[in-house]
């Protein structure tokens, strides 16, 4: 099976919750994970956000066609994880993307309280090709 390195059963609901989101593009049952006033941040100029967590997740799926992400290794803690992975899919504009990164989660309990995720955001920049 895959992802049998991941021991917490709090980071394995987020990584099964995730993987249905791609799939469905859901975003009551993925953002059940959260608390309420959940902090959220990627590398956007949008920055840090509180509570938004529905519109967080729904603007990230809202780039792609189809999107799938591979967990390679996490780092477990009593109050934290953080999960290495891949993502691949197609872009709205048909073309494919191929990209990395680091996701890192605080939780009270059961519920995500703060989720950064880091990742290589020149994968979705266009650069036009040179004109000879």
């Amino acid at each position: 099976m895959e992802d049998n390195h991941i021991a917490d059963d709090r980071a394995r609901r987020f990584v099964a919750g995730l993987r249905r989101f791609e799939q469905d593009s859901d975003t009551a049952v993925f953002a059940a994970l959260f608390a309420p006033d959940a902090v959220t941040e990627r590398l956007d100029a949008r920055g840090e956000r509180q509570g938004e967590v529905a519109e967080f997740w729904r603007e990230y799926r809202d780039q792609f066609q189809e999107v799938r992400t591979t967990f390679f290794n996490v780092v477990e803690g009593d109050d934290q994880f953080a999960l290495e992975w891949t993502s691949s899919g197609t872009l709205r504009d048909d073309r494919p993307i191929d990209y990395r990164g680091v996701t890192v989660i605080d939780l009270d309990g059961d519920a995500i309280t703060r989720l950064r995720t880091y990742y290589d955001s020149a994968a979705f920049v266009l650069v036009p090709a040179e004109s000879t």
